[in-house]
């Protein structure tokens, strides 16, 4: 479907790019993007509202690319659920149903502290004023009180590979870009 999301992706030379996507399904992506990677080549890519997703370079397009999106069977769903959700917001001109807009950190590293002092490493795929989105080797309790980085949270969400964190007041967006780069 066409949709239209502004994110970044990263080839095999490791290098960040900005990009837009032109259109998007659970199994590939077309992106406009300035610089344009060889058939077969690895891509990473974050776009606004969906998230991280990874894959391989199929073809070159007018200033950009097609990809190909690898993921779990639960992952496509998911990500089929999140573009009918777009399409219809576009459509019908809803607004965002989160409470605050998530931003991809560029320092995606941290570690999520337990009320035990145990300090698990994570990968934090995306982060608002109200809380964010961890990728890490074990789920806690639901209601555990945690610190993400250095910031007071509980798990409030349980998904696969990870957990969703609400921060114990909202955060300020330099406070959020200080700690995670975004």
């Amino acid at each position: 479907m066409k949709v239209a999301l502004i994110g970044r992706y990263m080839l095999s030379d490791r290098r960040e790019y900005p990009c837009q996507t032109f259109d998007m399904s659970p199994g590939g992506v077309s992106v406009v993007a300035p610089v344009v990677g060889q058939p077969g080549e690895r891509v990473v890519a974050y776009f606004d509202h969906i998230g991280r997703v990874e894959g391989v370079l199929v073809r070159t397009i007018p200033n950009g690319f097609a990809m190909t999106i690898a993921a779990t069977p639960r992952k496509r769903e998911k990500l089929a659920d999140q573009l009918t959700w777009l399409a219809n917001r576009q459509v019908l001109g809803l607004p965002e149903d989160r409470r605050h807009e998530r931003l991809s950190p560029k320092n995606t590293r941290s570690f999520l502290v337990m009320p035990d002092g145990r300090e698990i490493p994570c990968r934090v795929v995306d982060v608002s004023l109200s809380g964010a989105a961890v990728h890490l080797d074990m789920q806690p309790p639901l209601d555990t009180p945690v610190t993400l980085g250095r910031t007071a949270a509980k798990v409030v969400r349980h998904f696969e590979g990870g957990v969703a964190v609400e921060f114990t007041r909202p955060q300020n967006i330099d406070h959020l870009r200080e700690q995670f780069g975004g």
